[in-house]
């Protein structure tokens, strides 16, 4: 059965890293006889200039139809005056919406080459594999009302509406509890229970579930803690699960702990495991076009599509052990690079992954 990609490249460094992904990708398509069709829209910055929209009608349609889209970057400083509804992240945020992407799954993974490049010591992120499940398609950012108004005695006044219904918290609740019976069988809901009524609501639900999963340990703890712990003692989390919010800002967190936002991939999932999948790292509009991005996110990234949307787990396992032994040969990308280690561009990492992946077949 032939399989329909959707590749978003996106604005900034994201054309760069996602040509490097779809190199990789014709790679393991051919070694592993998949049957993959695919095709380009855009999204963001880059269709605003183009189409008019950040998130065009004509994107929806191509979205609508994939069985998996892979996604660069979005967003830059040329669109940064536009007004908040027209800006470039507005496209991200419709996609989700359309497709229903409510669970965000963003590991924390350090490679043991980098463990010296961690902004902590290496002993305290040695062997760190944690795994971040975002809610996604709810809370602060999608609720109703919000805006700026100007308020009776002449101030502007911002608000945003943080909400969560029972059956949101409870679908990617039980994903998280599923997802961590598989791995360590811990799992830490992250709330802020103490002062916020939804937050409450959702130590209910999670709570609620547990007894479905006596396999897992559950834990809650609140944000501002578990911000703590992540830069204290990190590897005593295995799966942590959370909203929108409290997500974007733990996720991002706990990608410095690997030694570089550059090389952490994610996925976001809808209930039929259709899904967009992206680098955390952003566009980086200051280096792009130089060849200097680390395609090793997107291409990490495209190794999560094959596991969780393609079910091709063989092609999945085969890359990120080709990046694990680029890694072992010492190339590193400008971001990675320690005193005296010599780093390469975009393409050369590209090409170095691809002959990782030749020469693991002929191993």
């Amino acid at each position: 059965m032939t399989q329909n990609i959707l590749l978003l490249p996106g604005d900034g460094i994201g054309p760069e890293v996602v040509a490097q992904a779809e190199r990789v990708l014709a790679e393991v398509a051919g070694s592993f006889s998949l049957s993959l069709e695919l095709d380009t829209a855009n999204l963001g910055g880059v269709a605003i200039d183009r189409e008019g929209a950040a998130f065009p009608a004509s994107t929806r349609e191509k979205a609508m139809a994939a069985d998996a889209i892979l996604l660069g970057a979005v967003g830059g400083p040329k669109w940064d005056n536009l007004p908040a509804a027209e800006r470039p992240e507005r496209g991200l945020l419709a996609i989700r919406a359309a497709l229903d992407l409510f669970a965000n799954l963003r590991p924390a993974i350090l490679f043991p080459q980098l463990a010296s490049a961690s902004s902590l010591k290496p002993d305290l992120v040695a062997g760190l594999d944690i795994l971040i499940v975002r809610e996604l398609t709810g809370g602060i950012y999608f609720g109703e009302p919000r805006g700026i108004d100007v308020r009776a005695d002449g101030q502007r006044e911002g608000y945003n509406t943080y909400r969560y219904s029972e059956g949101e918290i409870a679908r990617i609740a039980r994903l998280a509890f599923e997802l961590a019976a598989k791995r360590g069988g811990r799992l830490t809901s992250v709330d802020k229970a103490n002062v916020l009524e939804v937050t409450q609501l959702w130590r209910e639900v999670v709570t609620g579930l547990a007894e479905e999963y006596p396999n897992v340990a559950l834990e809650h703890m609140y944000v501002d803690n578990a911000a703590m712990q992540l830069v204290r003692a990190p590897k005593q989390f295995d799966v942590l699960v959370t909203g929108n919010i409290f997500g974007d800002i733990l996720s991002d967190t706990a990608a410095m702990l690997t030694g570089s936002i550059g090389m952490l991939p994610s996925a976001s999932l809808n209930e039929h495991a259709r899904g967009l999948y992206e680098p955390v790292h952003g566009s980086a509009p200051d280096i792009a076009g130089q060849d200097k991005a680390n395609p090793l996110a997107t291409i990490l990234s495209l190794a999560m599509m094959l596991r969780y949307s393609l079910n091709a787990p063989e092609a999945a396992l085969a890359i990120e052990e080709a990046v694990s032994r680029v890694l072992d040969a010492g190339l590193r990308t400008g971001d990675i690079a320690e005193h005296g280690q010599v780093s390469v561009g975009t393409s050369a990492m590209g090409d170095a992954v691809i002959e990782a992946l030749r020469s693991g077949r002929r191993d």
